[in-house]
């Protein structure tokens, strides 16, 4: 009987597949992710139009005491700040209620926003492919259906060399110790995993969200970086605090992996603001 090939994220149309779903939350973040739905009813209330989950808790991954709850909210108005201090505080609450889980992370977006045409194919492809439904209408019905193209590469992750000056001021400015380095290794280290995948994406023709198979499918198309690639994959996972590793992030890997995104997928198109 032959083998059916894998799917690579993909639909049988060719489409991505939305990853995720309440159904893989795993057992221990259950209780997390129901207090928290409440209390964004809670918060927002009658402005909240839809909340999601994203990241390992909704795909299944996560990790006890490792990994960090990913929430994104879209109000029916913009955001105000004092909307942005609310979901901080919130986060801050769970983090410490449910040692589970280590942080929290919330989107707070206006819907509007997330169904601009701008961004169809950066927050709305978030939107539609990486994110659960957790709370009210989903947006993902307004939205188109994705394929792993050029397109999709560029306006996903086509702005890294923007990106790069602010790096380097937040390395800068950092304290010099190893846990204030260690979140900052964490945080360029999964973006870099990420563009390089985007990179070759359209040429492999699928989606993961696995760190390490991103950085494998890279090291496909360019062994002469898939080292590097590599090691930043595993500390997106298990990240330290070294001043070296960040460097080479801002002054060889990231200026490398900018230009040849600019060349193979041109630029970002700019975004109002």
């Amino acid at each position: 009987m032959a083998k059916t090939a894998p799917s690579k994220g993909l639909d049988p149309q060719g489409y991505l597949e939305r990853e995720g779903s309440l159904a893989l939350v795993p057992h221990d973040f259950r209780p997390v992710v129901a207090v928290a739905r409440d209390r964004l009813l809670e918060v927002f209330g009658a402005r909240l139009h839809s909340a999601y989950l994203y990241g390992s808790i909704p795909r299944g991954t996560a990790r006890v005491g490792r990994s960090d709850l990913d929430l994104l909210v879209a109000l029916r108005e913009e955001p105000t700040e004092a909307d942005r201090e609310a979901a901080r505080v919130l986060g801050d609450a769970l983090d410490k209620e449910f040692p589970q889980i280590d942080g929290v992370g919330t989107l707070l977006f206006g819907r509007g926003r997330l169904l601009s045409e701008p961004e169809r194919y950066e927050l709305g492809w978030f939107v539609a492919c990486l994110c659960t439904p957790l709370l009210g209408e989903d947006l993902a019905e307004y939205l188109p259906r994705y394929r792993p193209d050029s397109l999709l590469a560029r306006e996903t992750n086509g702005d890294l060399a923007l990106l790069l000056p602010r790096w380097r001021e937040r390395i800068a400015g950092a304290d010099d110790s190893e846990e204030a380095r260690r979140p900052l290794v964490r945080f360029m280290s999964r973006h870099l995993v990420r563009t390089g995948f985007t990179l070759v994406m359209p040429r492999w023709n699928g989606w993961t969200s696995d760190l390490m198979e991103m950085a494998e499918v890279f090291g496909g198309y360019y062994p002469q970086r898939a080292a590097q690639l590599r090691t930043a994959a595993e500390y997106g996972y298990e990240p330290v605090g070294d001043p070296v590793l960040l460097r080479s992030y801002v002054d060889d890997v990231g200026p490398w992996l900018a230009e040849e995104y600019a060349r193979v997928h041109g630029v970002k198109a700019p975004r109002p603001g």
